[in-house]
């Protein structure tokens, strides 16, 4: 295994909330093998644009999820990342899937708490190559790196390399039991104390209602009675009431761009979901039921996004609305608690109804 590209002080460790300013092109493709990657994780074309930029830390990438590897966490080494900073796909197809963007340490410098102070000196060493680059990478290296196959110049339909589909090879694997990740997860501050203990809650009430000792339907009664007083989200883990093999109900609202919708309740969304939680083939995750009931806006319509494990383009037949501000918090995820990639979930259109109510009104 290849060495760290960059050497960075030990003495200098990220948090969230830092400021770090995005390296030049020219230092971050010193750090790049010939296919534009490092460590196996692709710097895409959609990066360029910050270099010389400054931002905060949004979370530390230390662990994350890869749905087409199964459920099992995902450990990323020196990575984090930056707030507000998605892929927009614009070298990848037009993809709109709108993920959060991996960031490598190497490619970024901390800088003092207000932005607008000087660097910090000596905190990476620039001078050291990646050794696993044999060749100086190049800003065309990092185009082309886009296509595992195909592409306009063989004018043929293209697999697209981006950092989603070569996630698992970023990564090694991460056991839900392994301690360190819950240490960093509130040592870096991506979890609150609070956030962590209501987890391990849920984790041991979820593990005793589904152990089958014939205390399921009681606990559930019991946690959505807690939660109705409080205020709080209802027992996420609930089957669909569709029998398996019949078909799922649809709806036509043709939503756009900032409506203003409101997400169902949980109860009516479960009478459009077959017993595997799906919708026409949509899941309808447990990371969901915390917005129902909410007022959001529509961030867009989503037609078309890269299949993360094949890299082809896929165009989706049905509606799939992505809501502005709904994303994955990982608070139920089975084996990948406070994952912080941060997925936009998609939305069927049955499960919205258009709203007056201003959520910020």
């Amino acid at each position: 295994m290849c060495e760290d590209a960059l050497r960075q002080d030990d003495n200098v460790k990220l948090r969230v909330g830092d400021w770090v300013e995005v390296r030049s092109k020219e230092e971050i493709l010193r750090t790049l093998d010939k296919r534009g990657q490092m460590e196996a994780l692709p710097f895409m074309p959609e990066m360029l644009r910050y270099c010389g930029r400054r931002f905060q830390v949004f979370k530390m990438a230390h662990k994350t999820c890869d749905p087409p590897s199964g459920l099992q966490a995902r450990r990323m080494a020196k990575s984090v990342h930056l707030a507000g900073i998605r892929c927009d796909g614009e070298a990848h197809g037009g993809c709109e899937a709108g993920c959060l963007i991996f960031w490598k340490e190497a490619w970024l410098k901390k800088v003092d708490d207000d932005e607008k102070a000087p660097l910090r000196s000596g905190s990476v060493d620039v001078a050291t190559r990646n050794p696993c680059a044999l060749t100086q990478c190049t800003e065309s290296d990092v185009l082309s790196g886009v296509y595992q196959v195909g592409g306009p110049a063989q004018g043929q339909e293209p697999e697209y390399v981006c950092q989603s589909t070569r996630l698992h090879a970023a990564t090694t694997r991460l056991r839900w039991w392994e301690p360190q990740q819950y240490v960093e997860d509130l040592t870096s501050g991506n979890v609150h104390v609070g956030q962590m203990v209501a987890g391990v809650l849920f984790f041991v009430y979820h593990k005793v209602a589904q152990a089958g000792l014939g205390l399921g339907s009681a606990m559930r009664w019991a946690y959505d009675t807690f939660q109705k007083v409080r205020g709080g989200t209802p027992y996420p883990w609930r089957r669909g009431k569709i029998p398996k093999g019949m078909r799922t109900p649809s709806a036509k609202l043709d939503l756009q761009a900032d409506e203003l919708v409101r997400v169902r309740s949980y109860s009516e969304i479960l009478e459009t979901l077959d017993q595997e939680w799906r919708n026409r083939g949509m899941y309808f995750d447990a990371e969901l039921v915390p917005f129902c009931n909410g007022t959001y806006r529509v961030l867009r319509r989503v037609e078309r996004i890269i299949d993360e494990k094949t890299g082809k383009m896929m165009r989706l037949r049905n509606d799939a609305i992505i809501l502005k501000d709904v994303t994955c918090l990982a608070r139920y995820a089975k084996c990948r608690y406070f994952c912080s990639r941060s997925i936009y979930p998609y939305w069927r259109e049955i499960w919205l109804e258009r709203s007056r109510s201003d959520p910020a009104g």
